[in-house]
């Protein structure tokens, strides 16, 4: 079983992938080429994508029972003890322009003195 996910790629990439596999959702093809079959299309994801993002997953006989492998994107696989993992990028914490006010609020005061 193959499964190739594209995102932000020319249409012709995907007019091509649909003659080897199938597109059940847009950018989303799956189907059961041969070994050489995935390679080639894979390598021709590589070719045309060009800005587009590109993600790959096979079946393999290992622990998790299936490989992957990722074009341009942020997330990157990682072997850890045998399992491929996948490491995200940290998060930076957002920087606002004001501080949060200070003080109670409307609805703490409310419940606090009863009042509604």
């Amino acid at each position: 079983m193959t499964i190739i996910i594209l995102t932000n790629c020319p249409a012709g990439l995907r007019g091509f992938l649909t003659r080897w596999l199938m597109e059940i959702s847009p950018g989303v093809f799956i189907g059961g080429p041969s070994a050489r079959i995935r390679e080639a299309l894979w390598d021709e994801v590589h070719k045309y994508a060009d800005t587009g993002r590109a993600l790959l997953a096979y079946t393999t006989n290992n622990e998790q029972g299936f490989t992957f492998e990722t074009r341009d994107h942020k997330w990157h696989p990682v072997d850890h003890e045998g399992l491929t993992l996948i490491r995200r990028p940290k998060s930076r914490p957002t920087v606002s322009a004001k501080p949060p006010p200070t003080g109670w609020s409307k609805a703490s005061k409310r419940r606090r003195y009863g009042k509604r």
